[in-house]
């Protein structure tokens, strides 16, 4: 099998991609297609058109996008909506026209409204206003799922959509202002026990919960999910529908995360929330069930998971400034 895996090099893609690398290792025939993002611009359609027109993959995983946290996403909307969606339509179109009948693209939580029922249930999609700071990047997620699904009632293909809590792990982004909020307070506390600091600043109050999966169970739960047969995933979902929630289940405080991450950092000062600063959606808490009926839950503990992420960052002082 012929495997397309766009945005191999990000968080999710490269944990996928050892995932897939595993599958080849133990004895499965597949071949993995990847290029990098100066050797095919997503946002190029002739040049999207031109590479899978020529590969004719089998299958494709769209696992590229722009991303970033409240600060990138307030900064640069106009950036986030535009290529995240010349992205979603260029390669779901353009394998559509390749032939490809089978596809999963990665979208976000941040597709649900701002005020919404929590944990968030897949029905709870355009049932409201959405939150403010990263509207942009959640119409275009949205678009992408609208997408798969447009081509699946008109065409008769097999695409899908699966939907993840905030992620983390190996390969993330630890910008000090463009990255998620988990790796970015791994950063800050970093830094700070380092240089002996006597306080950390976190944005907002701190009692906003957010829920978060590690890298590596989104990377099993995305695979989990392209293997269902077409007749089990849509005996779970609906032709209008039809993505999957994926996360934890369980989530945790702002401020109980900066607690867990200044243990885990060794970081002994006091740690001082900044309610001036956003604080964003009150609560994001996936409703994990319709993945759980199908068999699949995540298995990597929080503090394990960031404990982790801290060592993978120690060794890996380059990509603090991503």
């Amino acid at each position: 099998m012929k495997i397309y895996l766009a945005g191999h090099r990000g968080m999710v893609g490269s944990a996928i991609l050892r995932r897939l690398q595993a599958r080849k290792a133990a004895g499965e025939d597949l071949h993995l297609l990847t290029r990098t993002r100066a050797e095919l611009d997503l946002t190029d359609q002739q040049a999207v058109r031109d590479f899978l027109q020529a590969e004719r993959p089998d299958l494709v995983i769209l696992a590229a996008a722009k991303v970033g946290g409240i600060h990138a996403n307030n900064t640069y909307p106009a950036d986030f909506i535009y290529e995240n969606l010349m992205i979603e339509c260029n390669v779901i179109h353009q394998a559509f026209a390749a032939g490809v009948r089978r596809l999963l693209q990665l979208g976000s939580s941040c597709i649900y409204p701002k005020a919404v029922p929590q944990p968030m249930r897949e029905e709870a999609l355009l049932t409201g206003t959405l939150e403010p700071t990263n509207e942009p990047y959640a119409i275009a997620k949205i678009a992408g799922i609208k997408l798969c699904e447009s081509y699946n009632r008109q065409h008769g293909v097999d695409y899908r959509s699966v939907m993840p809590t905030n992620l983390y792990g190996p390969g993330d982004n630890f910008h000090p202002e463009n990255a998620h909020v988990l790796p970015a307070l791994i950063r800050r506390f970093h830094e700070a026990a380092q240089s002996g600091a006597a306080e950390v600043i976190i944005w907002g109050t701190g009692t906003p919960m957010r829920e978060f999966l590690h890298v590596d169970d989104m990377a099993e739960a995305a695979l989990f999910v392209l293997d269902l047969p077409k007749a089990t995933y849509e005996a779970n979902t609906q032709a209008m529908l039809s993505h999957i929630n994926v996360g934890s289940g369980s989530d945790v405080s702002i401020l109980d995360l900066a607690r867990m991450i200044a243990r885990i950092t060794g970081f002994q000062g006091r740690i001082t929330p900044d309610p001036t600063k956003p604080d964003g959606t009150l609560r994001k808490l996936m409703d994990v069930s319709r993945l759980a009926r199908m068999g699949w839950q995540a298995k990597i503990p929080l503090e394990t998971g960031v404990a982790e992420t801290y060592q993978w960052f120690l060794a890996h002082p380059t990509t603090f400034r991503n």
